[in-house]
């Protein structure tokens, strides 16, 4: 027997898929505070659905991966262990400074200090001196380092972030704090900038760092009871986390730079969508992952998803390489409020699991997104998830009337329209954010709607978007649990290595063979075979006097002076690519400032035949629905088990037991070979 589990943890649901000899089982369960409790209870879905008893079913589990919120969470709510930073004498305030607090929009009004990810009482100077060379210019010395970890932690840090000024060049000091933590503290975790992150760019890799110590103590005590609790069910493979860029690491790996987790389960959403785009030939993908908390967007272009440099992690800049990854606060559980303006706002605080939305019954009193669907018939309140989870009208009818309806003086009805668009047209600017304003044409694209509640947005989305096609996964409500199984594992070595092209072409050739021999070591390490392992080398490379970089990749094998002209010629193309044709500055030397490794083991995933658990017999039956796109009050044809039908034409509903579909008036859909439902939206 083959058995492979990926698990999705969100902030409203834990979502869970098996594959079982090529027998797909799905599953899903209230996310929980600890998280290991809401993994558990999927795990036990997925069990009972495959018919296996809890000895049977963890002892067959041969992949076992794994996307969460921890470090997300952490971040984004700024709840993690209490951080001390230690860093060169002179340079305490880097965090304040930042890069001066303006923001995208450079309204005065707006600017703001960055959140604090370190106290400054926590702060401490250490008298030691390295120059842009890696020279030593002031020794570090033992009291010196004693001196400083007493009083980082006198000060209540639980953690140490260490980042000294060009320790990228020379990390003889970060060595020497990291020995002497090792030898007098082992109980304490810490952090140093030229080991996660030895790139150049002095807040950005202090950011990183303080960010990564910071979630370290939780994400091991989390860690910590998931393993045991998963050691005594009887899991002996290997638990493989989803990563920031797209790629798995071990448990083992990932606790040693856990910040690499950060938007771990929307990746594997993504990594589904590039999985599903190649086998309906479709070349151009958007992604649409709406759950209970929010809505996650990117964009797959040729069977490549965007990776940003210096990408954003809470509002913070950072030295991370990240998939690109457009979130905004609106999902199933999003709250609908009127704000003081008497204005309808919809998001970004959400109802959660607990107490959910008010129709959950579970003591919600605030409208939710999921409220409004319900209300307009959307949602069979005696079928949600399968009728595993009663849903009920009137509270959600309540909800509506006390805080939208009657401050806004209009009709219940009309309360939960408005928030459905409201919503939708927020859901859609996060998709005209990575097409229309990075030069993209959105009627170009297939839209791929996935999560617990997109099926019911996919269509509403796309059309205000201006996408003409659309895909909801038949396994919406886990599809980015189900993508997490067919990602690959990932691992990166970058350094930074200023090379210009009147440099020997054998000086750059000798830092990549560096970076590759760390990934060769990783290979082993994860024990990868070799007719599994990819290696690519990659640049960050900028047009003399500028100020970022684009990455761009190099030729295979070893780099010559022949290769220069091809390096040239490919870092052009992608700056154009990036920023329009004709923008490069063709007659400017170029810079590479950072060389990077990007090391692949190639997953071996089984191969879905068939889903179990959904009606394969077609039932059809009539409800009455507040269509939100045209505002009329309709009776539509409801669809169960459309996989026995095949095609039909909106209005309608398809009725999945942990989803459903709403397809608009004037739009078709069908079943594609592989099982998923696909829409072709009325043109407008």
């Amino acid at each position: 027997m083959t058995l492979h589990v990926g698990i999705d943890v969100g902030g409203t649901f834990t979502d869970a898929v098996a594959v079982v000899d090529g027998v797909a089982v799905r599953g899903k369960a209230f996310s929980t505070k600890d998280v290991t409790t809401g993994i558990l209870g999927a795990l036990a879905v997925l069990q009972e659905r495959a018919g296996m008893t809890e000895a049977e079913f963890f002892a067959a589990v041969d992949r076992f991966v794994l996307g969460n919120t921890i470090v997300t969470n952490a971040v984004d709510e700024q709840k993690f262990a209490p951080v001390g930073l230690l860093t060169t004498q002179g340079f305490r305030d880097t965090l304040r400074i930042a890069r001066s607090a303006r923001t995208d929009e450079r309204d005065p009004h707006k600017m703001a200090a960055p959140p604090d990810i370190v106290e400054r009482r926590r702060i401490i100077e250490v008298a030691e001196r390295v120059d842009a060379h890696g020279t030593v210019l002031a020794p570090l010395t033992d009291e010196a380092i004693a001196g400083a970890v007493d009083a980082v932690l006198a000060a209540g840090a639980q953690a140490i972030a260490v980042c000294l000024l060009w320790s990228f060049r020379n990390p003889v000091h970060e060595k020497a704090i990291g020995e002497y933590l090792d030898a007098h503290h082992p109980d304490v975790p810490y952090t140093l900038s030229s080991r996660l992150t030895p790139v150049y760019r002095e807040y950005e890799r202090m950011v990183t760092t303080a960010l990564d110590a910071a979630v370290k103590p939780i994400v091991a005590s989390h860690f910590h009871q998931l393993a045991d609790e998963l050691r005594g069910r009887g899991l002996r493979a290997r638990v493989q986390i989803m990563q920031v860029h797209g790629g798995f690491l071990s448990v083992e790996e990932t606790s040693k730079a856990p910040i690499q987790m950060f938007n771990s389960g929307p990746v594997g959403g993504v990594t589904g969508a590039r999985l599903l785009g190649r086998q309906l030939g479709r070349r151009r993908v958007l992604t649409a992952d709406m759950g209970g908390t929010s809505l996650d967007a990117a964009a797959i272009i040729d069977d490549e998803f965007r990776l940003l440099p210096r990408a954003e992690i809470g509002g913070l800049p950072t030295s991370l390489t990240a998939v690109d990854i457009e979130t905004i606060g609106a999902g199933g559980g999003s709250l609908a409020w009127v704000d003081g303006r008497n204005l309808l706002r919809v998001g970004p605080h959400s109802a959660g699991s607990t107490p959910g939305p008010a129709c959950y019954g579970k003591g919600g009193t605030r409208p939710a997104v999921t409220d409004a669907a319900l209300v307009l018939g959307l949602i069979n309140p005696h079928y949600y998830l399968g009728g595993t989870v009663p849903l009920y009208e009137d509270q959600a009818r309540a909800a509506l009337r006390e805080h939208v309806a009657e401050p806004l003086g209009i009709t219940e009805d009309a309360a939960a329209e408005g928030v459905y668009r409201l919503a939708t047209s927020q859901m859609s600017n996060a998709l005209r954010k990575i097409t229309v304003n990075r030069g993209h044409d959105p009627r170009e694209f297939t839209l791929v709607g996935f999560g617990g509640a997109c099926g019911l947005f996919a269509a509403a989305i796309a059309a205000e978007a201006g996408v003409r096609e659309v895909v909801v996964p038949r396994n919406a409500a886990v599809f980015s649990a189900h993508g997490l199984m067919h990602a690959d594992s990932v691992f990166s070595a970058v350094r930074t290595s200023p090379w210009t092209m009147d440099q020997p072409a054998a000086d750059l050739d000798k830092e990549f063979t560096a970076l590759e021999e760390r990934a060769q070591a990783w290979f082993e390490a994860e024990g990868i075979p070799e007719d599994r392992r990819e290696l690519f080398r990659e640049a960050d490379v900028k047009f003399m006097g500028q100020i970022f970089e684009v990455t761009t990749r190099l030729p295979a094998g070893t780099f010559g002076e022949a290769d220069k002209a091809a390096l040239r010629t490919q870092f052009i193309a992608d700056y154009e690519e990036e920023f329009g044709a004709g923008t490069a500055w063709a007659e400017a030397d170029i810079l590479l400032v950072n060389s990077r490794v990007r090391a692949i083991g190639r997953s071996d995933v089984q191969k879905v035949e068939r889903v179990a658990g959904g009606d394969e017999r077609h039932e059809l039956s009539r409800r009455k629905v507040l269509e939100p796109l045209t505002g009329k009050r309709l009776e539509i044809d409801v669809h169960r088990g459309f996989a026995a039908l095949g095609r039909a034409e909106g209005p309608c509903l398809l009725e999945e037991p942990d989803t459903t579909v709403y397809v608009p008036s004037g739009a078709t859909v069908a079943l594609t070979d592989g099982g998923d439902f696909l829409m072709r939206l009325a043109d407008r």
